[in-house]
């Protein structure tokens, strides 16, 4: 959207004036972490896709290696070696899947990020609901109810419970070790 002669900038840090807030210059702040998460899942999702891609045809033309090998009917010297890999390469493409969906939690949890900062900078933004404790902890279930791991819910009870970070993510961490909460759910 272009300026007008008749449009007055609104006040920035570096000039300040009396219309000046801290209040603003910290929800440019949180948009700024928003547009930064935002870009970088863009990025992160494109490759992801690429990658996808192209482990969908590695597949294919591994299958398509060991059923041409099966057909070799003469040569069974020739055969066992040639399955052999083709297995091989199946089994580290598995744990190429899972790593995916460990991108697939990351890029989960950033989202929820990105949604959180958003509904901050909203709120802080708004001198009418700024104020109020219903406002705050509507914002907050909000963000809880947005969780889709046990995990986030977790560590997100911990903090509003009074813990700091580091405590909040060994309580999570613990509970992982221990075996009480999934670590990555396999399809």
């Amino acid at each position: 959207m272009g300026q007008t002669a008749d449009m007055v900038s609104p006040s920035r840090a570096e000039q300040p004036d009396l219309d000046w807030s801290q209040v603003r210059e910290t929800v440019r702040m949180l948009n700024l972490a928003v547009a930064q998460i935002a870009m970088a899942m863009q990025e992160g999702d494109d490759s992801i896709q690429s990658l996808t891609s192209a482990f969908a045809t590695m597949v294919g033309e591994v299958d398509g290696i060991a059923e041409e090998a099966q057909r070799l009917q003469g040569s069974p010297e020739a055969v066992g070696p040639i399955l052999a890999r083709c297995a091989r390469v199946q089994s580290n493409m598995q744990q190429s899947i899972v790593a995916f969906q460990f991108y697939d939690r990351l890029s989960q949890r950033i989202d929820h990020v990105k949604h959180a900062l958003e509904q901050l900078g909203d709120l802080v933004g708004d001198t009418s609901r700024l104020y109020q404790p219903m406002e705050w902890r509507g914002l907050q279930d909000a963000i809880r109810n947005r969780y889709s791991m046990r995990e986030e819910q977790e560590m997100f009870d911990a903090l509003l419970d009074g813990a700091s970070i580091e405590e909040a993510l060994e309580r999570v961490r613990q509970r992982l070790n221990d075996g009480d909460i999934d670590d990555i759910e396999l399809f």
